[in-house]
This record gives C-alpha cells, structure tokens and sequence, in this order.
C-alpha cells in the first residue's frame, strides 16, 4: 500500500512538473529591423521548434507598439536553434552587411524568459554603403565598450572643411546610429543628420563633429534605461553606458579629433529610448553636456523616474534642451497621447530643477509621428537651436585647451586631451587618500605610464604652465 501511495506521489509530481513547465513561456522579442522591410511585412520565426518553417503562421512576430514586435513560444527546454524570415528563405535574415547570418541560438531552461534581439538587414540587400555622405565614416566597427564588457560600431561625421581647416569643432553625441546616416542600416528610414548637417554648413553654419553610436540590438533596452522595466524585464545599465559615453568614447574623440571638448560645446542626443537615456546623460553629467534633443521621448519605459530625475538634478550651468514630439504620436488606446503628456512632465521638471524658458524649447508638431521620417524633417531646427552661438573666437580660445584624460578606467597609460604637441604639463598622482604617488612632467601627446598601479581609484591633478589645476578621477 505504502509503495503504490509513494508511486501515486512520484506520478503527481511529475505531473504537477510537467503542468507547470507547460506555462513557462519563452518571449522572443525584437527591437529594431531592417529600414528596407516592405511595409506591411509579416516576420517569422522558424528554428528547431517548428522544423525550420519559413512560414509558419503560428510564429508570425505581433507589433506591440514602439517599434517592437515579439511573439511567444514554447520550446523544449535545451539548444533552441532559430533565424527570422519575411515568409520563405529568399528573405530570411543577415549580418550587419547583409550577408549570411549563421542561425542564432539560445538555450532554453524551461523556466519564463524574455530575449531582446535585433534584425540587422535581410540576407543580400544590406550593408554599411549606401546613402551616407562622403564626410560620413565609421570610427570603429567593434569600438570597445568596457563599462558593459562589450564592443559597438561608432560613426562619425567631421564637417565639410575638417579635412582644409585647423578650426575646433563642437561635438554631438547621437544613440541609434544605424538610423542617423544610411538608410540601408536604418529601422525605417533614415534622420539624413549628414546631408542636412552639410546643407547648413553651404548656408553658413560653422560646422559640428556627430558621434554616432550604433544601439546594442538585444542590450538596447538595457543599455538606454538606468531604470529596469518589469513589464519588459529590461533596463537597468543606462548608468554604465552613460559612463561609457563619458569616460571612453569622449575623451578618445577628444583625443584623436579637434573638438571643442567643454560643456557649452558638447551635446547628446536621441529619439524613443534614445531620447530618455539622452536626458537622463543631459540631467546627470551637467558638466560634460549642456545641450540635449530630446525627439519623441519614451518617458513612459521609466514610469516616474525620468520626471523625479531631472528635478533631483539642480542646474549646474547655461544649458539648453530642444523637446520634440508629435500630436499623432502612438498612445495607450485612449485620447492621451502618452509621449507629449510624459514629455511635458520632464520639461516641468526641468523648472524646478532651476532651468529658465529660454533654456527649453518645446515643438509640438500637429502631424508628427513616432517615426524616423519625423526626426530627420524636425532634426535641422534642433540642432540649428541648441548650437545657436556656440561657437565664437573666446570660446574656441577658451575650450581647444581644455585637459582631459583616456582612457578611464585606465589601461597601462593615460592620455591626456585637449594639448598641442609641444606644450609641456605637470602632472602630479595622488592615492584616494591624497598621498602623492608620482610627479611628473609630460610633453605633447606623452602618455603617463599607469602599468605599475593596483586596481582602485586615484586623483590625477593636470596643469599648463600658467594655468589652474585640473583634476579628475582616475579609475585603474
């Protein structure tokens, strides 16, 4: 008796695993496609699950709002091996330049998961050429990104007379790149940032150096909100890739590149998860960024913590800050339109946080929407506003001389920014408990060997002959 109860007790328990197990669920979501896709494309997802259906319409991905489509699966726990498709194996995905993706794979545990991916281009009609400018590079395609333990592709624009001139140039920092310059790399569309960049410039304005940064694909919800959203399960590494925008990729443009390296001429920019992970860099490094644009914000991803963020943050200096949004932009089903309303809170914010009106400007545009096209029409306008008079003689003077140090955290040597190459500087090397370590002087671009320090923090004081110390931390 005691042996049949046991085995009733075994046979409930397995069945009480296998009905549970049956609910877990496997969230397949995907944040960016190609800017080709026909419009109106279903996308599927065949893999080992289905026995590679290219077609398979109990797989079709669902819009879900923002750019994003997801769709829901329950695989046998193990290797699950799958790609995407427009339908059948002519139009299955590729690499970043089009060309064959291997099949990408997850192991799947049984419990509920979600992964965020990104569709880079579809197999022979992609790649990194195409509409980009001349004055368009790419700086890297796998830039390291230390803070995340990662790599990412950066492109930059220098201005039409980089190549024939000695000027210094102010710089801005713009997320999704894939979709500033080429729209062969773009979701949908591209901003066109390089040809109206060089409109402006015929037309007389003084130029600016763009840094874009491609999104992390599945890391882009992590990466463009310090804040993790439940909903999505996602979020929560925007501090490091502020930290990364900051501390690695500044200082190595500032380095390589004549930048005006000062706050008053630094911008940082970005629409929909860009745009909040861009106020969010604006709000908590005043000191590197006085200007921001802010293009149909995805406030909402952070509930109230965006609002509360900005107002925590009193103003440091002279900013300014361009909001855009559209009246037609996506809502939550009812008459409120989520993105302007949430929008609005951030700028109210930014009024308790002591900015003036003339410091904002708001742009609200009756047929805007949720969409690159919007970005790149309203793009000239905002950027013509926020570098307004940026850039004067004084200034120039005043900022090309301005210390900076890379990398941060450190390797075996620290470069210093912002010095010509025969000017000489003291350098003096303190522990975190102000003990002096060493004492030296550099000239031009001579790096300070860093090799023979142990990890932690130190204080680097910089100066010119003449001039006031600089002082910043330095990570090893």
């Amino acid at each position: 008796m005691y042996k049949t109860l046991i085995r009733l007790s075994i046979t409930g328990l397995i069945l009480l695993v296998f009905v549970f197990s049956g609910k877990a669920q496997l969230t397949i979501r995907v944040t960016a496609i190609p800017g080709n896709t026909p419009p109106g494309s279903s996308i599927y997802l065949t893999g080992t699950l289905n026995n590679w259906d290219p077609k398979d319409a109990s797989k079709v991905l669902t819009p879900i709002g923002s750019g994003l489509f997801q769709v829901v699966v329950n695989p046998p726990v193990g290797e699950l091996k799958f790609k995407f498709t427009r339908g059948n194996w002519d139009t299955v995905e590729g690499d970043a330049n089009g060309a064959y993706l291997p099949d990408r794979v997850f192991n799947y545990t049984g419990q509920a998961a979600t992964i965020n991916l990104s569709i880079l281009s579809w197999e022979g009609q992609g790649g990194p050429s195409g509409t980009a400018a001349a004055n368009v590079q790419i700086l890297d395609n796998m830039f390291s990104v230390p803070e995340l333990n990662r790599t990412r592709r950066v492109w930059i624009y220098l201005p039409p007379d980089y190549a024939n001139s000695n000027k210094n140039y102010p710089v801005l920092y713009m997320q999704d790149a894939q979709n500033l310059f080429n729209v062969q790399t773009s979701f949908s569309g591209e901003w066109k940032v390089d040809e109206s960049l060089n409109q402006l410039f015929s037309k007389g304005d003084y130029g600016c150096i763009v840094v874009g940064i491609d999104n992390g694909g599945q890391y882009r919800l992590d990466e463009y909100s310090p804040w993790l959203n439940s909903q999505y399960n996602a979020g929560g590494q925007g501090d490091e890739y502020v930290d990364f925008l900051v501390n690695t990729l500044k200082p190595y443009i500032d380095l390589y590149y004549r930048t005006l390296p000062g706050r008053l001429t630094t911008g940082v920019a970005g629409s929909s998860m860009g745009g909040l992970i861009s106020m969010y860099a604006f709000s908590e490094r005043q000191d590197i960024f006085s200007k921001a644009g802010i293009f149909s914000p995805a406030f909402w991803y952070s509930g109230n913590n965006a609002a509360s963020h900005v107002a925590s943050h009193p103003k440091q200096g002279a900013a300014r800050v361009y909001f855009l949004a559209g009246a037609d932009e996506e809502n939550d089903g009812s008459q409120t339109n989520y993105v302007v309303d949430d929008m609005m809170e951030v700028i109210n914010a930014l009024s308790a946080a002591g900015f003036s009106n003339s410091e904002k400007q708001v742009h609200i545009a009756s047929d805007g929407q949720h969409a690159e096209w919007f970005w790149a029409r309203e793009f000239p306008a905002a950027y013509t506003w926020l570098f307004s008079n940026a850039v004067s003689t004084s200034q120039d003077d005043k900022f090309k001389n301005t210390l900076g140090i890379y990398p941060n955290p450190a390797g075996s040597w620290v470069y210093f920014t912002g010095i010509d190459d025969t000017e000489t500087i003291e350098v003096r090397l303190y522990s975190s408990s102000g003990r002096l370590l060493q004492k030296t002087n550099i000239t031009g671009k001579e790096p300070l060997w860093t090799g023979d320090l142990a990890s932690g923090a130190y204080v680097l004081k910089a100066r010119k002959k003449g001039s006031k110390w600089m002082v910043a931390k330095l990570i090893r």
